[in-house]
């Protein structure tokens, strides 16, 4: 599944994509997600939080919408952070 199909816009990630190359804030999204489980992937309120910090910590205000699209996005791709697989699935979505 293509994150283009959630109704994410491409110019929000490339913008965040940009922004992830800064040392200082991606260490700051990482610290935010470690101890992270696929279980805490699949909750609904747990990812919004996630969301919602990250989208603070990377400076991109969300709209409720995107906020929503985002929040699905995580969900619907059953993401486990410990499985390399999934990681480089994710990975080669996004570059």
């Amino acid at each position: 599944m293509s994150w283009q199909k959630f109704g994410i816009r491409p110019d929000l990630v490339e913008r965040v994509k940009v922004k992830m190359k800064n040392p200082a804030t991606k260490d700051r999204v990482k610290a935010l997600l470690d101890g992270v489980t696929k279980f805490d992937l699949q909750d609904r309120s747990k990812v919004k939080r996630l969301v919602k910090s990250s989208a603070k910590v990377l400076g991109e205000p969300l709209t409720d919408l995107q906020e929503e699209q985002l929040v699905n996005f995580v969900i619907a791709q059953k993401i486990d952070p410990k499985s390399t697989l999934h990681l480089i699935k994710l990975w080669a979505m996004f570059r």
